[in-house]
């Protein structure tokens, strides 16, 4: 069967090429077509368009590339309408992918399933409306949305979380060498905290250098940035201090070797956890105080971290908008670092956090389903 994904940021490229796999194993017949990355494209099939050249954050940066935007939109309608395959998979990214949800929806009888739900519970809830009109089924992989979409009468599929997978292989294939990792990337004796600013410049402007600053007060540490794919090695340059360095397609090897990490929100919120690393969320935005004072108004969750919404109570500690300072980032990375008053309570939590999201095979699970419900709609 043809399966068309798309997907618009990097972890999305790195779920959806751990599904194609699973669904070849289902399908050996299987074709992909798709927006996507480097990890699809390993698997096989055909990138019409990557995902660096689709990734805009924020208001100003989408408006000035908005002919662009909708150049992509309206390639990916043609392009899914032209091929006509048995279904369409989107993978998160829900400002491009529910538009194409819905075109697809209007205009063929090709099904429309979701992996890797919109994060509707946390903001724009209204969007549950075109969920239950353009898409067919839905595959979950957070345990606490199967109750917020049963409210809404919609059901779902919690499959699993496929960072678990993905963190649980690589402990499995990877010895945990630190001379060995010390030596490939010319980094001193001293233990590491890593550094995960981001997948997008913007987020990486707003919170590296902060990050950065607040390293120096830690000089038996070296801090070491876990370069974001699609990124060039130049646009960190002007962040780089005496105690930092930076890799590239290591982020896992990193977080393996690491001490305690500072990190944005995001999927690297629960990788972190996943590998027993202690950490620190950091989010800056400009305007904090205002966007705190909003903040209350419009998300409709306590928690912006993965880690802190799955055990629903605030385990590491969240430092967001104006409380994402300097001073601040001293005070909470110095109480997760060996000997810290709050380290031993968090790895702790993690234990929870692991029993919670369930066992590895997220990505079969749903490949399993995928390939089953569209055999028996043939049938």
């Amino acid at each position: 069967m043809k399966y068309y994904l798309i997907v618009g940021e990097a972890s999305g490229d790195l779920h959806a090429s751990n599904l194609m796999k699973s669904i070849k194993e289902e399908d050996r017949f299987a074709e992909f077509r798709f927006f996507g990355g480097d990890l699809m494209s390993s698997v096989g099939g055909t990138l019409v368009k990557h995902y660096r050249d689709m990734a805009y954050m924020g208001f100003i940066p989408v408006l000035l590339h908005l002919r662009t935007i909708f150049n992509n939109m309206s390639l990916c309608k043609n392009d899914i309408i032209n091929w006509n395959p048995d279904v369409l998979i989107l993978v998160d990214y829900p400002g491009f992918n529910l538009k194409i949800a819905e075109y697809v929806k209007k205009k063929t009888n090709i099904p429309v399933y979701y992996y890797i739900s919109p994060k509707i519970w946390a903001w724009k809830e209204y969007r549950i409306k075109n969920i239950k009109r353009d898409v067919d089924r839905m595959f979950s992989i957070l345990p606490f949305e199967v109750d917020f979409y049963q409210r809404h009468e919609y059901m779902i599929n919690y499959v699993g979380n496929p960072s678990v997978d993905s963190v649980y292989e690589y402990l499995d294939s990877h010895d945990k060498d630190f001379k060995a990792f010390v030596e490939d990337n010319n980094l001193s004796g001293k233990p590491v905290v890593a550094i995960l600013a981001g997948s997008r410049k913007q987020e990486i402007h707003n919170n590296l250098s902060l990050m950065i600053k607040a390293s120096e007060a830690f000089p038996d540490y070296q801090f070491v940035i876990a370069g974001a794919p699609g990124i060039e090695q130049d646009f960190y340059k002007p962040y780089m201090r005496k105690n930092t360095s930076i890799v590239f397609s290591q982020t896992y090897r990193l977080l393996q070797h690491s001490t305690a990490a500072m990190v944005t929100s995001g999927t690297a919120t629960l990788e972190t956890a996943l590998f027993d690393v202690p950490q620190v969320v950091c989010y800056y935005m400009s305007a904090g105080k205002i966007v705190s004072l909003l903040r209350k108004c419009i998300l409709k969750v306590k928690y912006i971290s993965l880690v802190n919404l799955v055990l629903y109570y605030e385990s590491v500690k969240e430092l967001v908008a104006d409380g994402m300072t300097v001073d601040n980032l001293k005070s909470e990375l110095s109480v997760i670092l060996p000997d810290g008053s709050e380290r031993e309570r968090i790895l702790s939590d993690y234990i929870k956090l692991k029993t919670i999201l369930g066992n590895k095979g997220a990505a079969s699970r749903a490949a399993f389903s995928i390939v089953s419900s569209l055999m028996h709609r043939k049938d």
